[in-house]
C-alpha cells in the first residue's frame, strides 16, 4: 500500500471549554479527490485551518508522505505544497484580479520590477481555461467591482493556477453558477490525472459524490464515516450527514 500524501493523527481542538474536534485522524492519499462533509458545526472548516497551517491544533499529529513534520504553520505547508481556498475568499476589492492572483508570487525583472503584461496575459488564459467566469471584461478588472461569484471564482483560479501538491477547497462552488461549478468539478478531475490530490468541503453531496474518490463525514467534530465512492451511496452520505451516527445504523438497517 502506498504512502498517503498527507496523514493527521489524532487532531483535537479546543476554545476553552469547547472541544471543536475531538481525536480525528484520516489521510489524503496520491493522486486522491476527498469528500470532506458534514452540517453546519461538524468541524470541517477548522480542520482545514488546521491541515492548512492557520491554526493549531491543541493535539494532534501531522504526516506529510511518510514523515512527520513538527510545529506545522502556513509556511510550512506551502512549502510542502498545500494550497487553500477558504469561504471568505481573502482578496484585496482595491485591487485588480491580476494583482489578488498573484499576491505574494509576484513574477519580476532582474531590478525587482513586477512584470505586470506577463502576469495579465497569465491571468487572463487561467480565468479563460481553468475556471469558467461571465462578466469579467480585462484581468485589469478591481476586485471590488466583481460580483460575489465572480469573486469566489477568481479565488478558486488563484488556487489552481499555482496547485502543487494538495488543493483544498473549504466550500467553493456556494457562490458559484452551474456552469462555473461543473468547470471547477472538471478541473479536479484533470487535476487528479496530473497527481494533485484535493479535499473538497462541500454541502452538496450530489456534487461530492460526483468527483470525489472517498468520502469523509464528521459530526459535532468528530469523524463518523470514511468511505471510498464505490462502497456507498448519495443516500448513504445525506444520512450520515443528516442524522449522524445513528443515521448510518437506521440506513444500513433499511437496506438489510
Amino acid at each position: 500500500m502506498s504512502t498517503p500524501l498527507l496523514r493527521v493523527q489524532g487532531v483535537t481542538k479546543k476554545y476553552g471549554p469547547n472541544t471543536v474536534l475531538n481525536d480525528v485522524s484520516f489521510e489524503i492519499g496520491k493522486s486522491e479527490v476527498v469528500g470532506l462533509l458534514g452540517d453546519n458545526g461538524a468541524g470541517k472548516s477548522t480542520l482545514v485551518k488546521i491541515m492548512s497551517g492557520v491554526v493549531d491544533a491543541t493535539a494532534g499529529e501531522f504526516f506529510w508522505d511518510g514523515t512527520k513534520i513538527e510545529n506545522i504553520n502556513r509556511e510550512k505547508t506551502e512549502e510542502l505544497g498545500v494550497e487553500t481556498i477558504f469561504q471568505d475568499s481573502a482578496l484585496v476589492p482595491q485591487m485588480s484580479i491580476t494583482r489578488n492572483i498573484f499576491m505574494g508570487r509576484e513574477i519580476t525583472n532582474k531590478l525587482g520590477l513586477m512584470k505586470i503584461k506577463e502576469m495579465d496575459a497569465i491571468t487572463a488564459d487561467v480565468l479563460d481555461s481553468v475556471v469558467t467566469i461571465e462578466g469579467i471584461k480585462s484581468p485589469k478588472q478591481l476586485v471590488s467591482s466583481l460580483s460575489g461569484g465572480q469573486a469566489q471564482a477568481v479565488a478558486i483560479a488563484r488556487a489552481v493556477h499555482f496547485k502543487r501538491s494538495l488543493l483544498i477547497l473549504d466550500e467553493p462552488t456556494s457562490a458559484l453558477a452551474v456552469r462555473a461549478t461543473e468547470a471547477l468539478l472538471d478541473y479536479l478531475r484533470q487535476l487528479k490525472g496530473e497527481g494533485v490530490s484535493s479535499v473538497l468541503v462541500t454541502h452538496n453531496l450530489h456534487h461530492a459524490y460526483q468527483v470525489c474518490d472517498r468520502h469523509i463525514v464528521m459530526n459535532h467534530g468528530r469523524k463518523i464515516l470514511d468511505v471510498r465512492k464505490e462502497d456507498t451511496t448519495v443516500e448513504e452520505l445525506t444520512a450520515a450527514v443528516v442524522g449522524g451516527a445513528e443515521g448510518i445504523r437506521r440506513y444500513r438497517e433499511g437496506k438489510k
